[in-house]
């Protein structure tokens, strides 16, 4: 079984950043892509980012290329995503997500486990 706990979430305004991390146990978290995935209100859960579990292979949804970067440490079994350049369209429930089989896909149904989400809201 896998544990997977985001944090970082919170209230900032347009323009500001936020880092959003996620501690996984329960697996050895260096076997495993990573991604974060986002659900704002009335919408489908949408991906954000992945990355392969070397760390060396990432992918980014063409709305936060340029603005998000995903990263993990593998030592510390986190998942990291920093946001800069916050817009109000990025305000959202964000979530990290496990892929067992290590493919960095865009589609949510590929992943096993998922965390609980923390809330991200940026003011206009």
């Amino acid at each position: 079984q896998v544990q997977l706990v985001e944090s970082g979430g919170g209230l900032v305004q347009a323009g500001g950043s936020l880092k959003l991390s996620c501690a996984a146990s329960g697996r050895t978290f260096s076997t495993y892509a990573m991604g974060w995935f986002r659900q704002a209100p009335g919408r489908e859960r949408e991906f954000v980012a992945t990355i392969r579990r070397s760390g060396l292979l990432t992918n980014y949804a063409d709305s936060v290329k340029g603005r998000f970067t995903i990263s993990r440490d593998n030592a510390k079994n986190i998942l990291y995503l920093q946001m800069n350049s916050l817009k109000p369209e990025d305000t959202a429930v964000y979530y990290c997500a496990l892929d067992t089989s290590d493919v960095i896909s865009t589609k949510p149904w590929d992943y096993d486990y998922w965390g609980q989400g923390t809330q991200v809201t940026v003011s206009s």
